[in-house]
Parts: structure tokens; sequence; C-alpha cells
């Protein structure tokens, strides 16, 4: 797996609607937040978020308050985004 390129981002992005790529500590991350009714609702997500990334051995910064979550998916260990970071927000928008 390898960091994509800022060409490779831009062709991908489209097929993630609604996740957007920040820059945190000078490295490109993929990120969308999720609004819900209530915390108990963001709570059921953010567990059915950490179950499909045990599965997958690919794990988002998950940040969970009333009412929203907001997931920021990158590598760690290549410092940017791979194409596992999209596979990975196309699985949670699934859900």
């Amino acid at each position: 797996m390898a960091k994509l390129t800022e060409q490779e981002i831009a062709e991908l992005l489209p097929t993630a609607p609604g996740w957007s790529v920040v820059v945190e500590e000078g490295m490109g991350r993929l990120q969308k937040a999720f609004a819900f009714d209530d915390f108990a609702e963001a709570l059921a997500f953010t567990n059915r978020v950490g179950d499909l990334a045990e599965e997958a051995n690919h794990h988002p910064r998950i940040v969970t308050e009333w009412g929203r979550v907001t997931l920021t998916w990158w590598s760690h260990d290549l410092g940017g985004i791979v194409a596992n970071d999209f596979e990975m927000a196309k699985r949670v928008d699934a859900l």
C-alpha cells in the first residue's frame, strides 16, 4: 500500500460523497462528520465503525459527541491518505 498522490486523491474524492481532505500535522487525511438525533445513536454508529475497523485492521480517529461522529482516515505509517482509506469510507457510508 502506497501513500496516494494529490492527483490520485483528487480523482478518488468524487467517489466518496461528503468526505473531504483535511491537512493536520502536515499530512492529508480523509474526514467526514455524521449527524445523529442523540448520543445513543452516535455511540451505536461508533461501535459499528469500530467493528468494521477491527475486521479490516485499519483504524480511524473517531470523535463521538452528542448527535455527531467525526471519522478521520489516514495511514499513520505512510503519513497520509492511502487507497484503503477510500475503501473504508465507502464501507462506513454503507452502514
